[in-house]
């Protein structure tokens, strides 16, 4: 028995860069492909948010002179081009996607809703969430709280470049240490950057467990599917 029947899967759009400096790598996309559809076949239900990093991030085009709401709006464009690079390979390996848009672009993809999803999934269909919330201000971590939490999936998996959450950042802190669980009271504590506070209390007050693993070593999503403690939970 899988620990899941319905997850919320959060990617990076800074892990699709793999080595380069920008853009999108085809083996880390490919990667991945391969570890969403090993995991798809154990009859899981999938949904996955990622975000646009890799291509523009809003807030740090404002301290470029963009104006806030249209470089949020340019994120969100950059979250549609990656979650479209995703659909692509995954379509390539043979597994049925729906990409939805919080934005009408049809024929982009279809605009989203939690019931066109809930019966996309149910259907077979790996449902791929792009352009964030739709409104600016929120994050790409709040747009994947938010559908998380509508999906009525059982947790948020958040795949990173790290193992898991440390007392500091590991890669800069060798002393750092990880937990293997955590509140997320203690996480409010510590003042430790999971996500950001807005996502993190939608998922406690709707009590939606986290758990935050490694993505890039490939294997690693069938193994926190398979209950395998590689990461952290947070509840």
């Amino acid at each position: 028995m899988t620990k899941y029947k319905r997850i919320l899967l959060k990617l990076s759009g800074e892990s699709l860069m793999g080595n380069q400096s920008f853009g999108i790598d085809p083996e880390r996309l490919a990667d991945y492909a391969r570890q969403i559809k090993e995991v798809h076949a154990m009859g899981i239900q999938i949904g996955i948010v990622i975000g646009g990093g890799n291509i523009f991030r809003g807030l740090s085009g404002t301290s470029k002179g963009f104006d806030r709401v249209k470089g949020d709006q340019m994120g969100m464009c950059a979250t549609v081009i990656n979650s479209l690079a995703l659909s692509s390979a995954l379509e390539a390996s043979g597994v049925k996607t729906k990409v939805l848009t919080a934005i009408r672009m049809e024929p982009i993809g279809e605009f989203y809703s939690k019931w066109k999803a809930i019966e996309a999934m149910e259907s077979g269909y790996i449902c791929i969430f792009s352009a964030g919330t739709g409104s600016p201000y929120f994050t790409t971590d709040t747009g994947s709280s938010l559908r998380g939490i509508e999906i009525e999936a059982d947790v948020m998996l958040k795949g990173t470049r790290v193992d898991g959450i440390y007392t500091a950042d590991p890669e800069k802190d060798p002393t750092a240490t990880k937990f293997d669980q955590i509140t997320f009271d203690e996480i409010y504590a510590r003042n430790l950057k999971v996500m950001d506070l807005t996502a993190t209390t939608m998922c406690k007050e709707n009590h939606l467990p986290i758990y935050v693993f490694n993505m890039d070593i490939v294997g690693n999503l069938k193994r926190v599917i398979d209950g395998e403690p590689i990461g952290t939970l947070v509840h």
